[in-house]
């Protein structure tokens, strides 16, 4: 039976609690493979298995635990071996890598900050901070509204301003989030965000933090900030010297999806 990949630990990390369960329905009962000094968190992979909303939290939901216990490499959902061997066999050639990356990323967790505009507010700050836009909009509004070319015109500089806006407030959040962190990552641009980034924080600074984030809903309250997190290093698990960047977390693509 194929093997389901949750994650990766130190061979010392503390057990899971009993009857912890993983993806599938019914749920697979969680196992530990250990090799050398790591172990891997497994279990039996359902077939069919989709990214359905209750499978993507049960697969967090395993990672969190482990989380708690300590530092854990991080697999993406759906990471599936073909057999337990073949897990610790991965384990074993990648030995190096995996105990480098628990070293680096001991005692640290990720929060992912995503940032929008409100729109009103934002369109505020443009029409204040835009003498351009602002007396198009002027002239506009005098002349009944303008004509079709002018009403296109002023959404045109309106958007343009906007999105200016857009990459010199995400500048600035980062900018006010970095000290407080080890590392940072930027993650893909998505519709709807002006900011997506990710922040590697010691356990110990995560109230800093968070406080610091609060001090730029204070700062910037044109801006909807949402924070995610703690959660294990995600966006910190490099890849293996060996293998492409964008493989499962940690280099270890270690069967099919």
């Amino acid at each position: 039976m194929s093997t389901y990949v949750y994650g990766i630990t130190a061979g010392t990390h503390p057990a899971l609690p009993e009857g912890t369960g993983g993806v599938g329905d019914p749920p697979r009962g969680i196992r530990i493979l250990k090799e050398g000094g790591l172990a891997a968190v497994v279990s039996d992979a359902p077939e069919g298995l989709r990214p359905k909303r209750r499978e993507l939290l049960a697969h967090q939901n395993v990672l969190s635990e482990v989380g708690a216990g300590g530092c854990v490499l991080p697999m993406r959902f759906g990471s599936v071996a073909p057999d337990d061997s073949a897990v610790t066999g991965v384990l074993a050639e990648r030995a190096d890598h995996y105990e480098e990356r628990l070293r680096a990323l001991d005692g640290r967790v990720e929060y992912n900050i995503k940032a929008t505009h409100v729109e009103e507010a934002v369109l505020h700050h443009v029409m204040a901070q835009n003498p351009e836009v602002r007396a198009l909009a002027d002239a506009n509004r005098q002349a009944g509204g303008g004509s079709y070319e002018d009403k296109i015109r002023l959404g045109e500089m309106v958007a343009a301003a906007v999105k200016d806006k857009e990459a010199e407030d995400a500048t600035v959040l980062e900018r006010a989030l970095e000290p407080g962190a080890d590392a940072i990552s930027v993650g893909p641009e998505s519709t709807g965000w002006l900011a997506n980034v990710s922040f590697l924080v010691k356990r110990e600074s995560a109230e800093e933090f968070l406080a610091a984030v609060e001090r730029v809903r204070g700062d910037m309250p044109h801006l909807e900030v949402r924070v995610n997190g703690p959660l294990p290093p995600y966006s910190f698990v490099e890849p293996g010297p060996a293998e492409p960047a964008g493989t499962a977390a940690g280099g270890m693509d270690v069967g099919t999806e």
